[in-house]
């Protein structure tokens, strides 16, 4: 049974730091494209993609929002992936989901991903 359960949101002044986890069990990355993703979805808006890296650590990406501000990072031995999220600002509010991607298809596309976690609540307050 897949499962990915995701860890390590909460509450944070603007500024601040915080260090999501995403946790995958009985995931399998059959090819090297294969990766992680990182989404979030605020009150009223769609889900934007935030970040993607291949399961063995290659090829980070981040959108615009996010870059240079967060780093995405992988452990392969405990199928986690981490997101580090730092110098925060309201605007990054929302509900951060990991996902497994598919083999083919734009990693920034959310329905080119298979396995969700639950998510997990980031607020930045003033």
């Amino acid at each position: 049974q897949v499962q990915l359960v995701e860890s390590g949101g909460g509450l944070v002044q603007a500024g601040g730091s915080l260090r999501l986890a995403c946790v995958g069990s009985g995931l399998t990355f059959s090819t090297y494209t294969m990766g992680w993703g990182w989404f979030r979805q605020a009150p009223g808006k769609e889900r934007e993609f935030v970040s993607s890296i291949t399961w063995s650590g290659s090829n980070p990406d981040y959108s615009n929002a996010v870059k240079g501000r967060f780093i995405v990072s992988v452990d392969i031995a405990k199928s986690t992936v981490y997101l580090q999220m730092n110098s925060l600002k309201r605007d990054d509010t929302g509900i951060y989901y990991c996902a497994r991607g598919r083999p083919s298809g734009s990693k920034r596309l959310p329905t080119n991903y298979d396995y969700w976690g639950q998510g997990t609540q980031v607020t930045v307050s003033p």
